[in-house]
């Protein structure tokens, strides 16, 4: 019998996270999962994000005892269920209704951390009402430094401990295939109008009652009657800051008091410069593509990034993980932890928070059953006897 999966599958049946990609695709709009899916120019680097996992094989143990295993890390000395960050992604409520907070939900329910984005539909101070939630703030640089500095202090005041900062996005990326769903900005063309009308459960889900969401996060960078989508998209446009620099984040260094993280480095000068500066962490990142086509995948410079900073930085990266196989690499190349984007999203737009934890037990049991198969009981255990340049 030739192998085939059902079409009509629910986000309980998927056994991987394409699968749950799939899924998704069928449930949300064109248009949201083209935004959620896409890259840049000719989507050179997501594919090669994937493809640099490739280059790696395992070199198993096999005569231990691998009957207790345990998974958890340490991140800013506090406990991880497992070496997995739910990452910044924005704009989740096209995705589904307040859907940060059934990303945060679900990231607390697994003892990891959610990064909630600065353009999120969801305000900062409700995410971190989560019960037992650790959230951290993803900032950009914008041009307006009173609001940057009205930010930060909004989420001192709200009780975030970490901030990330995100470095590759002062230009925006060129993608193409999401730019195809629109006859203006942010205006849906006449097919996508026609698919989003085939979509009743989407629309009761998140157009109902109160319309388009809004970002929440915001506040007084929109002009006035600027709320809407495409009033906020052309004053983030407008507020991009290609000056970005260091001395930016000197400021912030001096400004915030918790831990601060970069988000986008792709260089081991930049990388070792963050630690000069008194970053606490990196995350190494192409934007899951999104940005920068042709850039190298963060896996491929992680190993120069960590003999270059030492074990005194916290080094995570992002960009195509999918299963625990590639979590596991990641954390025996020098990785403390690696950030989720698309993988969640994918759940999110499957089955909603449920679609979410599904893929969070997905990964959960990945890592588990890798960890043993490898002849390891714990991450301490993990080094890089076990892996093999192909």
């Amino acid at each position: 019998m030739k192998r085939c999966l059902s079409p009509w599958r629910s986000y309980r049946q998927a056994r991987n996270i394409t699968e749950l990609a799939d899924v998704a695709r069928r449930r949300v709009p064109n248009f949201v999962f083209e935004y959620i899916y896409g890259g840049a120019d000719d989507e050179v680097s997501l594919a090669h994000n994937r493809a640099a996992f490739d280059r790696y094989r395992f070199t198993p143990r096999t005569l231990t005892d691998v009957s207790v295993r345990d998974i958890s890390t340490k991140l800013f000395g506090r406990k991880l269920d497992m070496p997995v960050v739910i990452g910044p992604t924005g704009f989740n409520g096209m995705v589904t209704k307040d859907g940060d907070l059934k990303l945060a939900r679900a990231a607390a329910a697994h003892g990891i951390p959610f990064v909630l984005s600065t353009v999120s539909t969801v305000a900062l101070e409700d995410i971190v009402r989560v019960p037992g939630g650790w959230a951290w703030m993803q900032i950009y640089f914008f041009r307006d430094r009173k609001f940057v500095q009205d930010l930060v202090s909004r989420c001192a005041a709200a009780g975030y401990d970490t901030i990330a900062v995100t470095t590759d996005s002062a230009i925006y990326g060129n993608r193409e295939w999401d730019a195809r769903n629109y006859s203006a900005p942010l205006v849906l063309n006449w097919r996508n109008k026609l698919d989003v009308a085939c979509k009743p459960r989407w629309m009761l889900d998140v157009l109902v009652p109160d319309g388009v969401p809004t970002f929440k996060n915001l506040g007084d960078l929109l002009p006035p009657g600027g709320i809407s989508p495409q009033g906020a998209a052309a004053e983030i446009g407008k507020q991009h800051m290609p000056s970005l620099n260091w001395d930016d984040i000197r400021w912030l260094r001096d400004t915030w008091k918790g831990k601060l993280i970069l988000k986008g480095i792709l260089s081991v000068e930049e990388a070792s410069e963050a630690a000069e500066l008194g970053v606490d962490g990196v995350v190494l990142s192409n934007h899951g593509g999104r940005q920068l086509d042709h850039a190298v995948s963060p896996l491929e410079i992680l190993p120069e990034v960590r003999a270059a900073v030492g074990e005194n930085m916290t080094v995570m990266l992002d960009s195509g993980f999918r299963r625990g196989t590639d979590i596991l690499k990641a954390i025996i190349l020098g990785a403390d932890a690696v950030l989720l984007g698309r993988a969640t999203l994918f759940g999110l737009g499957a089955g909603g928070e449920a679609g979410v934890n599904h893929v969070l037990d997905l990964l959960q049991t990945d890592l588990h059953r890798t960890l043993g198969l490898l002849g390891c009981r714990n991450l301490n255990e993990l080094n890089k006897s076990l892996l093999r340049s192909a």
